[in-house]
């Protein structure tokens, strides 16, 4: 079962944007540029099969998609696992399709605070698990610390 979390935006122990996408991209093997990039809930669920592997079908997340139905049916997924794991939290999908920088930073924080408590350490492929396909447009200019995508920059 998962550990639930609360979240306020009043929290001062939030983490930057920057921090955020450089967490996210690190840790998928992706090149987020922008918050607002993550309304598509593929990386959402992605971070939540890093977690607790096999708590949604990761063959069925569109990773490549610019369809808000698609990024719907992906947030499906993720509430369902969710539901499977007795998490509290309700996702806005509604709002985080939209694609607005406020829905999706809020979640995404409350997310990163689940994420640290629930962490286990395993080793996990991104990159490997969604079969080789790219995440973000950032390219070169995504905010990355000294993981996977770094490297592939640097060209190794």
């Amino acid at each position: 079962m998962a550990v639930n979390v609360s979240y306020t935006s009043g929290t001062t122990d939030n983490l930057s944007r920057h921090d955020i996408l450089t967490w996210v991209n690190d840790s998928l093997q992706a090149q987020f540029g922008k918050i607002e990039e993550l309304c598509t809930g593929a990386a959402q669920c992605q971070l939540m099969d890093m977690l607790f592997p096999g708590s949604l079908p990761l063959k069925r997340v569109k990773f490549a998609t610019n369809l808000e139905h698609e990024y719907i049916q992906n947030f499906k997924l993720l509430q369902a696992a969710f539901k499977k794991l007795n998490v509290d939290k309700v996702a806005p999908v509604d709002r985080l399709v939209k694609g607005r920088f406020q829905d999706n930073f809020e979640f995404i924080q409350w997310f990163k605070k689940f994420f640290d408590v629930n962490y286990d350490g395993s080793e996990y492929d991104a990159y490997e698990m969604r079969g080789g396909t790219a995440m973000g447009s950032g390219g070169s200019k995504a905010p990355v610390g000294g993981g996977f995508a770094a490297i592939q920059r640097a060209g190794h």
